[in-house]
């Protein structure tokens, strides 16, 4: 049963338990002979300084001495100053049994402070026995007591050998695992807050990296096919030449300060704003597209007959949603379709949902392949359909040009219904 202990090194703090449980036995060894002063022959008490006295004194020793591998090998110690107390009584038989019990409860509450087990109980058991047979045997030997008195006197000495000890053993240890408890909950705790905020940071950084895709595509396509017609013109037609490159800087001030605008956002001071584009947004973006005279873009905003607000039922999140579709399409419009004509048509007549139509004519000039890109334009539209749950269709117009449908859903309002036979796809 003792071969699970380890005999460690021991520490400071066991040399310090040790010491002061061998200092208080031996002042009780002391103070038990000078209150029995007054019977120098009693046998049961052996006079300081007798080979009887250094005897009972070396016990007690050797049992503190043990107690300072009590931490590491529980078992061995518990067994160990058991047996010396038992081996004192049977030669030694007096008030000192006792005295010899000092190291019992110390070991004991060491040892199951240290992690009960199965075979920790089993050497507890075994080590009561033997105390308990010392005791029978101290009380028998040298009180000539009864022997159901003995044992009755055995029992409530065991009592305060092992059951007071592993009592309070077992209380600070519910409290260190209690603690214990807490602080891994404390830790999981901080680990979940810690994910949400990574999570949190990756959805934003992705927010973040839409938004400057769509604001970069949408001006610099424009800033490119302006590029390539000053290169052209500057020769032939000066004038024409200044007037695109009077519009590249106003289209350059336009990205610098819409960049500056998202990356404020990033930022944890009060200055940065940001404007959220809604459907009341779309015909400035128009104008801005139409005035680079890059393409003649319709804008058609089919309202409700009922006075309800244009858009109402679609949120600031699906409106921005919207903006977004709406300038990405023109910005593909412009690098694969330049010259073609456009038509941005927001239907808000339907009760049901909001219709958002980009369509472009088919290129009236030959796009520049270096303007060209990969792009994840398409990918940034159905990703921001999704988490709004509406509803994206892209594809080729029987003329040969391209159109992206976006149908948005919205909570009926009070007393309307959608008419009957009416497809929202």
């Amino acid at each position: 049963m003792a071969v699970a202990d380890t005999l460690r090194a021991p520490r400071a703090g066991d040399f310090a338990i040790a010491g002061v449980t061998a200092v208080a036995a031996i002042s009780a060894l002391l103070l038990v002979r000078a209150l029995l002063s007054d019977l120098p022959e009693d046998p049961s008490t052996p006079a300081i300084g007798t080979t009887s006295w250094w005897l009972v004194g070396g016990v007690i020793l050797v049992q503190c001495m043990l107690l300072s591998w009590a931490r590491h090998a529980p078992r061995t110690v518990v067994l160990s100053v058991s047996a010396a107390a038992l081996l004192l009584a049977l030669t030694l038989p007096g008030a000192v049994f006792d005295v010899a019990t000092f190291a019992v409860p110390v070991a004991v509450f060491f040892g199951f402070r240290t992690g009960p087990s199965r075979s920790l109980w089993v050497v507890l058991t075994t080590a009561a026995m033997i105390v308990a047979a010392g005791s029978v045997v101290n009380g028998i030997g040298a009180e000539g007591a009864d022997p159901l008195l003995a044992v009755g006197e055995a029992a409530v000495q065991i009592g305060g050998l092992f059951i007071v000890p592993l009592l309070l053993a077992a209380m600070l240890r519910a409290r260190r695992e209690s603690r214990e408890s807490h602080r891994r909950e404390v830790e999981a705790l901080t680990r979940e807050r810690d994910a949400l905020v990574d999570a949190t940071v990756s959805r934003e950084r992705t927010v973040m990296a839409r938004e400057l895709h769509d604001i970069a595509a949408h001006h610099l396509s424009g800033i490119a096919l302006m590029a390539a017609a000053v290169e052209r013109q500057i020769s032939t037609d000066p004038d024409a030449a200044r007037e695109a490159a009077a519009q590249i800087r106003t289209e350059s001030t336009a990205v610098l300060q819409n960049l500056r605008r998202v990356v404020g956002l990033l930022r944890d001071d009060d200055a940065a704003e940001r404007s959220v584009e809604t459907f009341a947004s779309v015909p400035d973006l128009v104008a801005r597209v139409s005035a680079d005279q890059i393409s003649d873009v319709q804008l058609r905003m089919l309202r409700s007959a009922s006075d309800r607000p244009f858009g109402s039922g679609v949120g600031p999140l699906a409106q921005l949603a919207a903006y977004r579709t709406i300038q990405e399409s023109l910005a593909n419009a412009v690098i694969h379709a330049p010259g073609g004509a456009c038509l941005v048509e927001i239907d808000d007549t339907r009760a049901s949902a909001v219709r958002v139509l980009v369509r472009n004519a088919v290129a009236e000039v030959a796009s520049d392949p270096a303007a060209r890109g990969g792009g994840f334009g398409l990918v940034g539209m159905r990703e921001r359909a999704d988490l709004i749950g509406a509803e994206l269709r892209h594809g080729h117009t029987p003329e040969g040009g391209w159109e992206v449908r976006l149908t948005i859903p919205r909570e009926p309002l009070p007393g309307e219904a959608e008419p009957v036979g009416e497809r929202t796809s």
